[in-house]
């Protein structure tokens, strides 16, 4: 462990925090409410606009493990403050489209910009400053982020409203370059400034990663991924396959954010008596438990309650699993390559989930066989992570 100056952990997380409302508003959420208008200033197609969202999640994860060893080397500030001018960069390019073509490269750059300024630059950032108190403080971050969509739904409607789809993005080119740029290079530390943290009394710095471990654990967290992009971008419809009213529906959905938010309140107010495996293993089994309830609703209110409850807490909790439990098997060794690398299938299963349910309703127009195989991913993710957190623990001795 290197011996430096401490970092003021609180103004760097605040930082952070706000940077990750920005940065999950401008360049995630952005399309659910400004996309559409945009296709259709620009005549092109849903498929034309969806498809260069895919391209640029895809794009993120092919860059994310160059990202992790970026930050890795010369710490979170160079990482993130270009995340910031890329996704100013982005926004532009996206207010300015005049075709096709231009918007397609402005949702790449964007892509780009999600693989250097979103949860895990920041998670990897955080890893070599804060210590033992690095799990408290990915928790707090997480809590910031869970805010985007509540800020910028509501933010980009009203810029949509009031001049067009070109204002919005402008307006969010703006904050990237304004708010969160400055707020990178001020707050975040340079190269010089490292502690190692310590998730766990068996976490061990000088761990090798073993593949088998790496391979269940990548399985379970992109197979996670999949299944938070799918329900996202198919919710209403997918309550609606189970018999529910489609403004039932919407309120279901809404409730599975500030779900998100309480289950990591909880998290941070127990992070003290339950281990990051023990909650990794709880938000496996309540994801799988709420895709499961999700195929049983059947035009029934409570349990559509029922699985927003459930799946509001286990993908709350999934965000700091991913930034916590890594180190736990594996230790502290290149941890941002490691977040990187874990982070290229989840962001590009992520991108193909919703086609990839697309399709499933092409197959099946009631939308049964989609609903069964989320749950069966949902079960074979659990699996998946119990395999790597068993995988790891038949290795232990070996390690120590």
């Amino acid at each position: 462990m290197n011996a430096h100056a401490p970092v003021a952990l609180r103004p760097l997380v605040t930082a952070l925090g706000i940077g990750q409302i920005v940065s999950w508003g401008t360049l995630f959420y952005s399309i659910a409410v400004l996309g559409p208008p945009m296709a259709h200033a620009l005549d092109v197609s849903d498929v034309m606009l969806y498809g260069s969202f895919t391209a640029g999640l895809f794009l993120s994860g092919i860059a994310s493990p160059w990202v992790g060893r970026r930050i890795d080397r010369e710490g979170g500030r160079a990482v993130l403050a270009g995340g910031s001018v890329l996704g100013a960069i982005a926004c532009v390019l996206l207010a300015l489209s005049i075709n096709g073509a231009m918007m397609l490269a402005g949702w790449l750059v964007a892509g780009l910009a999600m693989a250097a300024c979103l949860y895990d630059p920041a998670f990897a950032t955080l890893f070599r400053v804060s210590g033992s108190s690095y799990r408290r403080t990915v928790t707090a971050l997480t809590l910031f982020g869970g805010f985007a969509s509540t800020v910028f739904w509501p933010l980009s409607q009203y810029l949509l409203e009031a001049g067009g789809f070109r204002l919005a993005f402008a307006v969010h080119a703006a904050l990237n370059a304004g708010l969160c740029l400055p707020l990178h290079l001020l707050f975040v530390p340079g190269p010089a400034q490292r502690v190692t943290a310590t998730l766990a009394r068996d976490a061990q710095p000088d761990v090798v990663v073993a593949p088998g471990t790496f391979v269940w654990l990548a399985a379970g967290f992109a197979v996670a991924a999949f299944l938070a992009s799918a329900v996202s971008s198919h919710l209403v419809v997918l309550l609606a396959s189970g018999g529910l009213a489609s403004r039932d529906a919407v309120l279901v959905g809404a409730l599975i954010g500030p779900m998100q938010v309480a289950g990591r309140v909880m998290e941070f107010a127990f992070s003290n008596r339950w281990s990051p495996l023990m909650v990794g293993t709880l938000a496996f089994t309540l994801l799988a438990t709420a895709l499961v309830v999700l195929c049983l609703v059947r035009g029934v209110w409570i349990v559509a309650l029922v699985f927003a409850l459930l799946y509001g807490w286990a993908n709350g909790v999934m965000t700091i699993v991913r930034g916590t439990v890594p180190g736990v098997l594996f230790g502290a060794r290149d941890y941002g390559a490691l977040l990187g690398r874990l982070a290229q299938p989840q962001f590009i299963l992520k991108a193909f989930a919703p086609v990839a349910v697309t399709l499933l309703f092409t197959l099946d127009p009631s939308r049964r066989l989609a609903l069964y195989v989320l749950a069966g991913a949902a079960l074979l993710a659990l699996v998946a992570y119990r395999l790597a957190v068993r995988a790891a623990a038949s290795r232990a001795p070996a390690a120590t």
